[in-house]
């Protein structure tokens, strides 16, 4: 309603209309108020007599309304590039998501911004100070293809920074809001996300108050409705002040495509919920969904919990391509309307128990979501007892699964068998009669680790609990498991009966068949029941994940290359071959122990506890550990061997100035091997690394995966040349960073990259690898590095390159790894690895270090 007069003339029955009153309660955009009437009674059933008002009713005129009020009512939904794309943004890109929303029905489903990020502009401003879109990337330029989108009934967003710089470097907007806030206006912008690289700041609540009010207030002197995302990634905890500054705000770093970075931000996100509202929404960042990094359970639970939080919905994948289940994830009408609630309520925390939390958010309707999350690695009933919640007392309630679509009815506790990572959302209202659902039924289960080969199998439990007002009959427990494995029944899987809260058990052995690889295999379990007077059947069903580890194979392997029994450690995940940076997978750098920097390793927060199956066929175990040089003073931690329980090496406390230490252990004979590492005497644990841990098995020690060096630049740039000379950068050898040797590589790449390598004097015979890998250390620019090689031999050989660039932020190091199957040649052309003729590395705008270029 755009500011419409609701007030009543004293003593009067007739209406009138005019300006409207202050102290009217009204919903606004736009800032002239003045010739905007509406109709005084909105209860009114007829036409009604339209008359002067009462000279003794004052006439008072609005102040003028910001054009940010009013919007953001719900969380935004959208699309933004830089998840799946990086700095790889372009105008065709933009145009094809846009087509795409409307094509697919994501427009229909709510789905309105298409959200351009960071690397749009060009390195220099233009002679008057704006920003200039780069003409090769939006030939159109961004009005151009704001028209475009506007026309197809879609909104346009940006990006900007709060720094001198953006994130990767291209001008940023510090000290320069209203000239930018008023290019993006004249642009026809609807969506700002505004960053905090490069920000000058001397890290005070206040100055980042100041950069972002700063951007606010020139948005607003532009008098466009644009939405203000501020990306400041939580330092500040802007939900404590951002409220009237931007509609919505970051909460965590950024996010990554994986199930701990998405686990680690709904630790941080959930406990904010008093700050979210319509116009004012926490931001835990980006959809993942549909990149590749996890499941199709774990897609379902990131999209479920970002809807349960109220958190904007914006798409970070290439929609292009998206597949079926990716469609249908991202466009389920039910969880969309659970985040688009008018309601705007961000879900509270009702239990949060060891890896098990329920979540409940009230709904405009007057039903209450329910959210039963498991982020445990194993199948678990997830259970709320309704008095923890705020809904209704009733003899029963109606339970709809958004999911499934399934209906069912709960007495006094809902719960569900929820897979490990998994989710699953009801729409739960009172129900006057339960006669026409069948009772809440819920199956949860474990599994002890599998040994591939190993007769005597693993012990499968399973347990099926009534949650029902109603008895439920002709109960009976079954699993299904992939082809060729071998289940044995134990005890009982059936029950004539269960009442209300009474459970069934039933328990399996569960084989493997020798030969079957180590990894996570999924098993379908399900109780079937009867119900109900004339006994209509039922069945509940969930997944149960099974760990399968298999012996070491003969030869010295890398313990980053196996699978691990189990792992826990005091902040975030067990990270490979890098250092553990903090709570999200991923996010640390190369493992560095005193100077020396490794390729290989583990990477651990102490305390933590690593374990390994040996199957008693490995002799030896040889590692260097250490305090990552990530810990500049005071980190320190104890690093323990134990074969079967027993220490067979031990370094003592280390402290973060301490040299690594190299740890040997005799294994011989021992079924299980366990790395541990125990804080020492910093409270909080440091960053502590396994560096190149090998253990040798069986009657072989030849390593069992080798990498074949291709340039390590100990003898200098070893030919090296530029691709495209006409652009600029240049190649020295230097000794600042190395992972092979003692040289490595120091690249000065100009702003918008180039290609560095060389062709060989023979083809490459690279028979037996999967990719090619280089290590990469940035300074004071982060960079996108690739991978692209020739094929074949004459005057045109073939160019194969890689599918998407992989960022490096600043002052960071990582290795780049790229595998022939994600390399794309024109068409016509096959990737022949016995004919690789040239190899070249792609770098962006900076001075890097690179080493150790490689086929693995």
């Amino acid at each position: 309603m755009s500011n419409k007069l609701i007030a009543r003339a004293q003593g009067a029955k007739r209406m009138w209309i005019g300006p409207a009153l202050a102290a009217a309660t009204v919903s606004c955009s736009g800032s002239d108020n003045s010739d905007i009437f509406g109709i005084l009674d909105p209860g009114a059933s007829a036409p009604v007599e339209v008359t002067q008002p009462e000279p003794e009713v004052p006439v008072v005129p609005l102040p003028p309304v910001s054009a940010l009020e009013g919007l953001a009512l719900t969380p935004p939904m959208g699309f933004n590039d830089w998840n799946a794309f990086g700095c790889d943004v372009s105008e065709a890109l933009i145009r094809e998501t846009a087509d795409f929303f409307v094509s697919s029905g994501l427009k229909d489903a709510g789905y309105t911004y298409v959200n351009i990020d960071d690397c749009w502009a060009q390195r220099e401003r233009g002679a008057d100070g704006k920003l200039v879109p780069d003409p090769v990337k939006f030939p159109s330029g961004i009005k151009g293809v704001a028209d475009y989108v506007h026309g197809l009934g879609l909104k346009l967003g940006i990006y900007a920074d709060a720094g001198t710089l953006t994130c990767a470097g291209y001008p940023g907007s510090l000290g320069t809001e209203a000239l930018d806030a008023q290019t993006w206006a004249e642009w026809g912008v609807d969506y700002l996300k505004y960053d905090n690289c490069y920000n000058q700041s001397d890290g005070s609540r206040a100055d980042f108050v100041n950069r972002y009010t700063a951007m606010r207030e020139a948005i607003e002197a532009t008098g466009r409705p644009i939405v203000y995302s501020i990306c400041e990634w939580g330092q500040s905890q802007p939900w404590e002040w951002a409220t009237g500054v931007g509609h919505l705000w970051r909460t965590t770093g950024d996010i990554t495509d994986s199930w701990s970075s998405v686990q680690s931000i709904i630790a941080s996100n959930v406990a904010l919920a008093a700050y979210a509202g319509p116009g004012h929404w926490n931001d835990p960042d980006m959809l993942e969904v549909g990149n590749g990094g996890m499941t199709s359970t774990e897609y379902r639970t990131h999209m479920s919990l970002w809807a349960m939080m109220a958190a904007p919905l914006i798409i970070g994948t290439d929609l292009r391509q998206a597949s079926a289940d990716t469609l249908t994830i991202l466009s389920n009408p039910e969880i969309i309307a659970i985040d688009q609630d008018a309601l705007g309520k961000q879900a509270r925390v009702v239990s949060d128990s060891a890896g098990l939390m329920v979540l409940e958010k009230p709904l405009a309707s007057g039903d209450i979501a329910i959210a039963l999350y498991n982020a445990t690695d194993e199948l678990a009933i997830v259970r709320a007892p309704v008095s923890q919640t705020g809904l209704a007392a009733a003899s029963a309630y109606r339970l709809h699964d958004v999911w499934s679509g399934d209906l069912v009815e709960a007495a006094s506790t809902l719960a569900a068998g929820v897979p490990a990572h998994g989710v699953v959302v009801y729409r739960v209202a009172p129900l006057p009669s339960v006669a026409a659902l069948p009772p809440s039924v819920s199956v949860g289960g474990s599994l002890a680790t599998l040994i591939s080969g190993v007769a005597e199998g693993a012990s499968l439990t399973l347990t099926a609990e009534n949650h029902g007002l109603s008895a439920v009959t002709n109960v009976a427990l079954s699993v299904t498991a992939p082809e060729g494995w071998t289940l044995t029944a134990g005890s009982g899987s059936t029950s004539p009966a269960l009442g209300t809260d009474a459970a069934l058990t039933a328990t399996w052995t569960v084989q493997v068949p020798q030969g079957t690889a180590a990894g996570r295999y999924p098993l379908s379990v399900s109780a079937a029941y009867t119900w109900g007077a004339d006994n209509q059947q039922a069945t509940t069903l969930s997944e149960l994940g099974a760990l399968v580890v298999v012996p070491p194979p003969d030869g010295m392997t890398l313990l980053s290359a196996l699978v691990p029994v189990s792992s826990t450690n005091a902040l975030g995940p067990v990270e490979r071959d890098t250092s553990n940076g903090a709570q999200t997978e991923g996010d640390g750098n190369l493992i560095s122990i005193g100077g020396q920097v490794y390729t290989r390793g583990l990477g651990t927060n102490a305390s933590s506890r690593v374990v390994f199956y040996l199957g008693g066929r490995c002799s030896t175990l040889t590692a260097d550990v250490g305090i990552d040089d990530e810990v500049a003073t005071g980190g320190s931690a104890s690093f323990t061997v134990y074969a079967d329980g027993a220490v067979v090496a031990e370094s003592g406390i280390m402290g973060a100035d301490d040299p690594a230490r190299t740890l040997r252990g005799v294994l011989t004979g021992a079924t299980l091997l366990e790395l541990v590492t125990d804080a020492g005497d910093s409270s909080d644990g440091d960053h502590a690394d396994w560096a190149a841990p090998k253990i040798v098995c069986g009657d072989s020690t030849a390593p069992t995966a080798t990498e074949q060096t291709l340039f390590s630049f100990e003898a200098g740039s070893e030919e090296w040349a530029v691709a495209n000379a006409g652009i600029g950068g240049s190649m020295a050898q230097s000794a600042a960073f190395h992972t092979e040797g003692a040289q490595g590589l120091e690249v000065v790449s100009p702003t918008d990259g180039n290609w560095f390598g060389r062709v060989l004097p023979a083809p490459l015979d690279l028979t037996g690898r999967t990719g090619l890998a280089f290590d990469l250390k940035t300074g004071a620019a982060g960079t996108s590095g690739e991978f692209a090689v020739q094929v074949g031999t004459g005057p045109t050989p073939a160019w194969c390159q890689g599918g998407r660039w992989l960022w490096t932020n600043p002052s960071s190091s990582r290795t780049i790894r790229t595998a022939f199957s994600a390399i794309e040649c024109p068409v016509g052309v096959t990737l022949d690895v016995t004919q690789i003729s040239a190899v070249w590395v792609f770098l962006k705008g900076g001075t890097f270090n690179i080493d150790n270029v490689r086929a693995e």
